[in-house]
């Protein structure tokens, strides 16, 4: 069915693996459309509780197709920069976590898929950079809004303005990641972060996960009450009469959708 990714359901967990390594899994449009496409089955698919978003060989995903952009005029620049932001918003979208296992390089539109992400965690090997402005441009997939919010102004500003590559320890200095593992260790340890997320209550993992997204623009009134509501939304539902029975009667919660 896919060309240019891999996707597999294994253990309640969606693995999405962009698969064009001699082009260093570079993001060109078929490549945003397969991701468009495996994300829309993840949101249907019950079976799936949380995904995991990793690049074969070396890299996680070394940046936008050139060859193709460079065929582009700004009209086609822009269309391809509107496929890109409907997927990394989609996947900020779905409640289902996702995870990106950066294994390698995460430049240009490939540290944008990766902030997209609900976490990341960077092997040892990862480099992270958006050296857009070395190709007389700017990060286009979200960069120059999801960067900044991860790391604050200043730090997005560096980055951006000096296309300076970092490694994984500096991003996680930065909060750019989450967790640093050892190559071996990079998909155990974001299965074992996701078996760790899919033993909680799936609703209230849902509802958590909008909310953040949806109430970090906000000012702190709107905010709260948006909390409210997400808080209503949970206390109304199976899993909560669930946790707290379980935990008043000292045993595992089973929760309906686990």
């Amino acid at each position: 069915m896919y060309e240019t990714i891999k996707y597999e359901v294994s253990g309640g967990i969606g693995y999405i693996t962009i698969n064009r390594p001699k082009a260093m899994n570079a993001l060109n449009g078929q490549v945003l459309d397969e991701i468009y496409a495996a994300c829309t089955e993840i949101e249907k698919d019950d079976a799936v509780k949380a995904v995991i978003l990793t690049g074969e060989g070396k890299a996680f995903v070394a940046g936008a197709d050139i060859a193709q952009m460079n065929q582009l005029d700004a009209v086609g620049g822009r269309a391809l920069m509107i496929k890109g932001h409907k997927v990394m918003n989609y996947i900020e979208a779905i409640e289902k976590p996702f995870i990106a296992a950066v294994n390698g390089f995460a430049l240009g539109g490939g540290c944008e898929l990766a902030m997209a992400c609900d976490i990341r965690v960077a092997s040892e090997k990862a480099k992270f950079g958006q050296p857009e402005v070395n190709l007389g441009i700017l990060p286009g997939f979200g960069g120059t809004q999801r960067l900044p919010r991860l790391v604050g102004k200043g730090m997005a500003k560096y980055l951006i303005m000096t296309a300076d590559m970092i490694n994984a320890e500096e991003a996680l200095r930065i909060g750019l990641v989450e967790k640093v593992a050892s190559p071996e260790d990079l998909i155990p340890t974001c299965e074992k972060i996701a078996q760790t997320i899919m033993s909680k209550a799936p609703i209230a993992i849902g509802i958590a996960k909008s909310t953040i997204n949806n109430g970090y623009d906000l000012d702190m009134r709107a905010a709260s009450t948006l909390e409210i509501e997400a808080f209503t939304s949970a206390f109304a539902s199976e899993d909560k009469t669930e946790g707290m029975t379980a935990f008043l009667e000292k045993r595992e919660a089973e929760f309906k959708n686990k």
